[in-house]
């Protein structure tokens, strides 16, 4: 009669073995996610023999609002091309870093050359206004984003690749 009215306990299931299998499930998914998403370390970056000729001076940040209310941060300054090589394009490697020294963002952007067009400064790209030997032109670096946790301290900034000619 026990095998009409309820089930032999050797046909019952262990009421915990769902649960351990559903944790067991949450945390193989959660390990594999872990795994995917980790940060890629960052390679080293290369510098381009010339341009660790030229130098950046000067530096000075601001902030502003876009013509769609999103803030933009500029860092401006000069650079100095003591070589013997007309520079055509120039990319700068900047970090950002949190406060506690940790890196919070790093960028590597274009150089523009910045020119007096009207009332406003305007920014060139550096092929149309190339920096020649034993020359010296201000500059400006644009970011449309820059990482929330970023220490408001200057970023380093260094030229890592340049074109000549």
């Amino acid at each position: 009669m026990e095998g009409l009215l309820q089930p032999a306990a050797t046909e019952r299931n262990p009421e915990w073995l769902p649960k351990v299998t559903g944790i067991a499930a949450i945390l193989i998914v959660a390990g594999i996610a872990v795994f995917l998403l980790r940060p890629k370390p960052h390679p080293p970056v290369q510098v381009n023999p010339y341009a660790a000729q030229l130098k950046i001076s000067d530096l000075t940040m601001s902030t502003a609002k876009n013509f769609v209310g999103a803030k933009v941060t500029y860092i401006d300054g000069t650079l100095t091309n003591p070589g013997d090589k007309v520079v055509t394009r120039a990319i700068v490697h900047v970090i950002f870093r949190d406060s506690y020294g940790q890196v919070a963002q790093i960028e590597d952007v274009p150089i523009k050359i910045l020119q007096a067009g009207g009332p406003y400064l305007d920014t060139i790209d550096l092929a149309t206004s190339s920096l020649a030997p034993d020359q010296s032109k201000p500059f400006r670096v644009i970011f449309e984003h820059v990482s929330a946790q970023w220490n408001q301290a200057y970023p380093q900034v260094q030229v890592i690749d340049v074109t000549t000619k």
